[in-house]
């Protein structure tokens, strides 16, 4: 099991190898059989007001356009999807609560949503003890693989360290700020960083870590100090997990103090075409961000997703970003799982999802592994003058996840695997069980 880990590791795969490797092939739709009955009921739990609308509202919105396009299709074994939407206002308690009254009293299928990482911690003990189902759509820190969710954004492998690797082959950084908003999400992946970028031989004093809480918005001092630490005569550039509405902020005192790419590049792990929408991108060009798809992404699949986005939006001006083509992802392999399950029961579903395989939007396909994270290309992009992405780098094909990280003491021999008879989201393989990290 070590050496399957370890082959795992970092491997760019495309569809077919993928699917060779879980021995399994694609779902095939069964035989049209019109079953009746009520809606399929589909949960949507994405903040639509607090810190967090102004990137997750956009999900939202995404999730009732795939809902419309299969219901103009035939539905799902011949019933109506209906989508219930609910607001938990970016408040994490909240999430809980709504979750589970959309699993106990709307009977919903499936839900998909969160963004935050604390979001996703509050909302999945409830999944479980439930035995529903989540999809999320975000990057995030790893260090988790639950029976109960789809990991559908990327892992720190598939965004964060390439980023990394990225800025110290190309740009020749040697010195780092890791900038994150206050709390899991940017903190366990700073600590993968750290322990990675130590791994390389950075030293101590050429790492700057800073945290600052949701909604911040005075930067004069924070900006300043980065400045300042990019003045030490060494290639300094800031690895940012800020959230939410903080960012505009953040880009505006950059551009205040006169911060160019070329001096100190900034590479962003939560800014989008969503987020750039909101400010004046012309001071940023140049500047970086790390995903798994860009709207300017050119290749047929991807310009028919814009073009029914606009029509659905009706607004061309909406943009699309990288979770709405996680929830893409996320619900076709959700709709293939269950034409192959027969049923939209969750347990069932659960089972069905290994080794299916469905288009993303850059031109390739996403596979679900064992871990139930997906394979995902990733695209470095520079900020335009118009809020788009110029990709100036990508993996030559898709990479697996690596849910728990190599980099750390803690869960470096770990892996997950859902199939039977392993069925384990923390297998040790030192010690050869499940159950997590060895004392």
């Amino acid at each position: 099991m070590a050496s399957v880990r370890t082959w795992l590791r970092g491997a760019c795969l495309g569809a077919a190898a993928v699917a060779l490797m879980l021995g399994v092939v694609p779902a095939v739709t069964p035989s049209a059989h019109a079953q009746g009955g009520p809606p399929i009921k589909i949960g949507i739990l994405h903040s639509l007001s607090g810190t967090m609308a102004i990137s997750e509202t956009t999900l939202k919105d995404v999730m009732l356009m795939l809902i419309d396009q299969q219901n103009k299709k035939g539905g799902l074994l011949g019933r109506k999807l209906e989508a219930v939407v609910v607001d938990p206002a970016s408040n994490w308690p909240l999430f809980a609560e709504k979750a589970r009254q959309l699993i106990t009293v709307d009977k919903v299928a499936v839900v998909f949503g969160c963004w935050t990482s604390v979001s996703r911690k509050s909302v999945l003990p409830v999944f479980e003890e439930l035995n529903s189902l989540l999809f999320y759509p975000v990057q995030y820190e790893g260090e988790e693989s639950s029976k109960n969710v789809i990991y559908t954004g990327a892992a720190p492998n598939q965004q964060a360290i390439p980023a990394v690797d990225y800025l110290a082959a190309n740009e020749k950084v040697q010195r780092w700020v890791l900038a994150g908003t206050d709390y899991v999400y940017p903190r366990t992946t700073n600590k993968i960083l750290e322990a990675y970028l130590k791994s390389k031989g950075v030293k101590d004093e050429d790492i700057l870590i800073n945290y600052t809480p949701f909604g911040h918005s005075d930067w004069q001092n924070i900006v300043a100090q980065i400045k300042k630490f990019g003045s030490a005569g060494k290639k300094t550039a800031v690895v940012s997990t800020i959230n939410g509405d903080a960012n505009v902020p953040f880009y505006k005192e950059l551009a205040n103090q006169g911060i160019k790419a070329t001096d100190i590049p900034v590479v962003a792990f939560s800014v989008g075409e969503e987020e750039l929408a909101g400010i004046d991108t012309k001071p940023l060009l140049g500047h970086l961000a790390a995903w798994n798809y860009f709207e300017s992404v050119n290749n047929p699949a991807n310009k028919q997703f814009i073009a029914d986005w606009h029509a659905f939006t009706k607004n061309p001006k909406r943009t699309t970003n990288d979770p709405m083509e996680a929830h893409y992802i996320g619900f076709n392999l959700w709709v293939k799982a269950v034409q192959k399950a027969g049923t939209t029961d969750p347990a069932k579903v659960i089972d069905a999802l290994i080794g299916v395989v469905v288009p993303n939007l850059t031109g390739g396909f996403a596979a679900l592994m064992p871990n139930h994270h997906i394979t995902k290309p990733v695209l470095i992009g520079e900020v335009k003058g118009d809020g788009q992405f110029n990709v100036v780098w990508q993996t030559p094909g898709t990479v697996v996840a690596n849910e728990w990280s190599p980099y750390l003491e803690g869960s470096k021999d770990l892996i997950a695997d859902w199939r039977s008879p392993m069925s384990c989201g923390n297998y040790n393989v030192v010690l050869g069980k499940c159950g997590g990290a060895s004392k």
